[in-house]
């Protein structure tokens, strides 16, 4: 966390899902400035190894350029991250979603996606190549989606295309998350926690939190 300390279940337990965006975001801004604080990561290694309390599970890229535990300016402990090319949800990911925030107390559900994505590029361009052929179809229903009134071109090279297109999947695949997981859509429909969007721009370095269903 922002204090360099280790969570303790008491002090997870009193977090509600906005302290823990705004946490988020105010690391963001931290490593956005060039204001990185120094973690003790070996301390935190000793003091993890018997419990975890993790205020947050965030869905990334497995883009090498999307650090998240240093986008946030987050430690060891502070919070489950997940990693597929495209943040694409699948029972695995959601199974893992579910264990962080039933199983551990997490409070907050982020699916980030980010600018200039190979994942959305290769979909857009239809690759098809081994396994990545079923992975970018799971992608294609954004691309069908923001193809809808859009008067541009239709190619990996329009940026302002790849844009939407990287918005609207991270949109579906929120959707995804509370149609095929109705143990986080009830605890968020209880206000237990949050099911949250985000774009991280690989030039600012800074998120964008889509936090509106």
């Amino acid at each position: 966390m922002l204090n360099n300390k280790i969570l303790t279940a008491e002090e997870q337990s009193k977090l509600t899902p906005d302290k823990v965006i705004e946490i988020l975001k105010q690391g963001n801004r931290e490593f956005a400035n060039n204001n990185f604080t120094a973690k003790n990561n070996i301390g935190h290694v000793h003091n993890t190894v018997n419990e975890q309390h993790p205020m947050a599970v965030i869905l990334s890229c497995i883009d090498s350029r999307v650090l998240v535990e240093d986008i946030f300016q987050c430690g060891i402990g502070d919070v489950f991250v997940a990693r597929v090319a495209g943040n694409i949800v699948n029972p695995d990911i959601l199974g893992s979603m579910e264990f962080a925030c039933k199983g551990f107390g997490s409070k907050l559900v982020v699916v980030m996606g980010h600018r200039r994505c190979g994942a959305i590029r290769a979909a857009v361009d239809n690759a098809e190549y081994g396994n990545v052929t079923e992975l970018i179809n799971k992608i294609k229903p954004a691309i069908n989606q923001s193809k809808i009134n859009y008067k541009g071109e239709i190619k990996s090279s329009n940026a302002e295309f790849l844009e939407m297109v990287c918005h609207t999947n991270v949109a579906l695949m929120l959707n995804e998350i509370r149609k095929h997981s109705p143990i986080l859509k009830e605890m968020e429909d209880k206000g237990e926690i949050k099911i949250i969007g985000a774009i991280y721009d690989l030039e600012s370095r800074k998120v964008e939190f889509l936090e509106n269903k």
